[in-house]
């Protein structure tokens, strides 16, 4: 069986939130609509149904025809589909309780009344549209708050007895099945009435009609017995009404009411006069005849002279739902309703016939009339149109190609190492899906590849940090620089640790080359050099001069080295300091020389 799971979206367009309900044939599902703001409620089928191509080819032409049952008391269909290896249709989700519910809580005769009239209501429309619901019952009725009753299942219940053996299922459905349905023949409206008025019965009593251990028990019944009256168990009940019930349970069809239209009117004068039960009366004296010839001539000449036109309101414009109750108002019932696909909103009139002043229909010279049904063209909404594939087209001209499908478009760009920049990499809905013809598709726009943060790699060696950058999508380049860290290490990169880069950037490594090779350098004698050829000599072999002064009283000594410590000769490290002592005269009187340097 297939078992949905919260979150799981079906059709790429429903979204399951719980299971609210299960039956023989199908499970029910609360979903959200993806599409457009609303819950729904998805009925799926049971798989073993799926299985069967005859079952399915009529579940498909009656979900179709019920959803073009528009009537307040008849739940909206909006949409069927595939799941898995199984079909699903989506409905109007019903805020309320099941009609097996308030029963099971306790019912008057006037609520009952009120709840059996609605689904009446409901039952009339469908038939007066050719549809025959097959399995009326109070579980496939569900009351609100306001006392709304509204009709399920239209479309889905066409099972007969052979249909419904399953287990678990006959025993809540065969008590509500017409003895002819039962008997497996083809069934009209009288038997969805049979099936109201064992739904009455059980309103008013809280039991049903017929009751046993088995179907076929049940089915014996209904097909030998006649059911006690409903005000056996409910003294409330009055005769009238029990008349009412009794007639909607007899065993011939031709026998019961054979319109929702005569079963309302017998409630209604039930409810008038709770007392009476309507019985023809029978003429006792002849001259009765007479008078009634005499009025009947009278009712013939008046019917073929009389003005049988009426006006038929204009409800063009309206929506389905306004132009039914307005033309139920005047009196007029609707007759064929067609889609057809236009640029108006969904489920608007877009044509009436008749309108203005049209013929009544009339019989027995005008005797009996009636109003014209009026038939109404209704908009289907713009229609469907699948997505076109743009997916590797740029963006201008996906979006062109969009707009020539009749479809909205939104942008949303997202990075991608496979799809160039400004480019299509996918839409929302997919392409190929059937969408409505003026509805949004939203491009996915390829911004290029995103950028990428440059790792830390100071204090690697060289190849590992070569394959670390190389993950990440970057190149690398490097240079050797001296240190006295190990040969091979980093010392340092650019861009630094963290900064943001396009892919395939190249970063900059700075490579240790180990410690520079110390060479042995013989110090030179730099003793009566001056100051600036002794550094100067001494730097040029890669030693580091380090000079210090010393006073002298020898005139020629002033500005020149007169000491050297290692001496000239030496042998050393390179880079090894070599201390130059350079003399600064001073004369005996202590003054020092004009320069600054000890001399006068």
């Amino acid at each position: 069986m297939t078992r949905l799971t919260e979150g799981t979206v079906v059709d790429g367009r429903y979204r399951v939130k719980s299971l609210i309900g299960s039956g023989g044939m199908a499970d029910v599902w609360l979903a959200e609509d993806l599409h457009l703001p609303r819950r729904v409620a998805l009925k799926v089928l049971h798989d073993h149904f799926a299985r069967d191509p005859e079952f399915i080819e009529r579940f498909r032409r009656e979900a179709e025809a019920a959803a073009a049952l528009q009537q307040v008391n008849i739940v909206s269909i909006f949409d069927r589909g595939q799941v898995d290896h199984t079909y699903y249709i989506a409905m109007a989700y019903l805020d309320g309780r099941t009609l097996r519910d308030l029963i099971n809580f306790g019912l008057t005769p006037t609520e009952s009344v009120a709840i059996v009239r609605q689904v009446l209501e409901a039952a009339g429309f469908a038939h007066r549209h050719g549809v025959i619901h097959r399995d009326l019952k109070p579980m496939n009725v569900i009351v609100d708050s306001t006392g709304l009753a509204t009709v399920t299942d239209f479309g889905i219940a066409r099972a007969g007895l052979s249909e419904i053996t399953e287990a678990g299922s006959i025993l809540g459905t065969v008590n509500y099945l017409s003895p002819e349905q039962a008997e497996g023949y083809e069934v009209g409206p009288p038997s969805d009435l049979y099936s109201v008025g064992v739904i009455l019965y059980e309103c008013l009593t809280g039991r049903l009609p017929f009751e046993g251990d088995t179907a076929v028990a049940v089915a014996l019944k209904q097909l030998s017995e006649q059911p006690p009256a409903p005000s056996t168990w409910n003294p409330d009940v009055s005769p009238a009404l029990d008349a009412v019930v009794m007639t909607a349970l007899r065993r011939e069809p031709y026998e019961r009411y054979q319109d929702a239209d005569s079963f309302i009117a017998a409630l209604d004068a039930a409810e008038a006069k709770p007392g009476e039960v309507y019985e023809e009366p029978t003429p006792r004296w002849p001259w009765v005849v007479g008078v009634i010839s005499a009025v009947l001539i009278g009712l013939i000449l008046w019917g073929m002279l009389r003005d049988n036109t009426v006006e038929v309101p204009r409800v063009v414009g309206s929506d389905l739902d306004s132009a039914i109750t307005r033309l139920g108002a005047d009196g007029f019932t609707v007759g064929d309703v067609e889609r057809v696909q236009r640029d108006v909103p969904l489920n608007q009139v877009v044509n009436q016939d008749p309108v203005g002043e049209a013929d009544r229909d009339c019989k027995l010279f005008g005797w009996f009339c009636s109003d014209p049904d009026v038939d109404l063209t209704v908009s289907g909404g713009p229609g469907q149109v699948e997505v076109p594939d743009v997916a590797g087209q740029t963006r201008e001209v996906a979006e062109q190609t969009l707009d020539e499908a009749g479809l909205g478009v939104a942008v949303e760009t997202r990075n991608s190492s496979d799809v160039p920049s400004d480019f299509v990499i996918e839409t929302s809905p997919p392409a190929g899906e059937s969408v409505r013809r003026g509805s949004q598709v939203t491009l996915i726009v390829s911004s290029g590849p995103g950028q990428v943060s440059v790792p830390p790699v100071v204090g690697q060696m060289k190849n590992a940090a070569e394959q670390q950058l190389s993950a990440r999508g970057l190149e690398s380049s490097s240079r050797e620089q001296a240190s006295d860290r190990p040969s091979g290490e980093v010392l340092s990169q650019s861009p630094d640790a963290g900064t943001k880069v396009d892919p395939g950037s190249t970063v900059e490594l700075v490579v240790s080359s180990g410690p520079e090779p110390v060479t042995d350098v013989d110090v030179p004698n730099v003793v009566g050099l001056t100051r600036s050829e002794a550094v100067s000599d001494l730097r040029a072999l890669g030693l580091s001069p380090s000079v210090q002064e010393q006073p002298t009283d020898i005139q020629p000594q002033d500005g020149r080295v007169i000491d050297q410590n290692p001496g000239g000769g030496s042998t050393v490290k390179e880079g090894t300091r070599v201390v130059v002592t350079v003399g600064v005269f001073q004369s005996p009187g202590g003054g020092t020389s004009p320069d600054g340097s000890g001399s006068p």
